[in-house]
């Protein structure tokens, strides 16, 4: 991640003293369900798209190009994880981030369960 804006001038860092609720614009609930394990990759990634988000979006979305869960992007960018679910979720509403589906979305599916049992009893001891 580059330090200077596609302009050459270098970026304006925000205080760390703005509160978290404010870089949501107050929302809690995310659009999306996300769990902390939930996946996250950048299918297609923007340089363009990147310039144009505020510094925290532009962090995740950068973060992103490599798949990477929920919780190591709240650990890694120091951000709280309520406030990476709703920044998360606005950039997979804008089509910029794909959410990979969880176990948990397959928990009634009996085929993924025994993949998953059948993996597990893979594993060396």
């Amino acid at each position: 991640m580059s330090d200077e804006n596609g302009a050459g001038q270098p970026k304006k860092m925000r205080s760390k003293r703005i509160r978290p609720y404010a870089l949501t614009g107050g929302r809690t609930k995310p659009r999306y369900d996300l769990l902390v394990e939930t996946l996250i990759s950048v299918p297609h990634y923007d340089p363009s798209l990147s310039d144009s988000l505020m510094p925290e979006s532009r962090k995740l979305y950068e973060r992103a190009r490599t798949r990477v869960s929920i919780a190591e992007l709240s650990v890694l960018l120091g951000i709280p994880l309520g406030v990476v679910r709703v920044l998360v979720s606005d950039l997979a509403a804008q089509g910029a981030i794909y959410i990979h589906p969880t176990a948990h979305a397959y928990q009634h599916d009996r085929n993924v369960l025994e993949r998953i049992l059948d993996g597990l009893k893979r594993l060396p001891a």
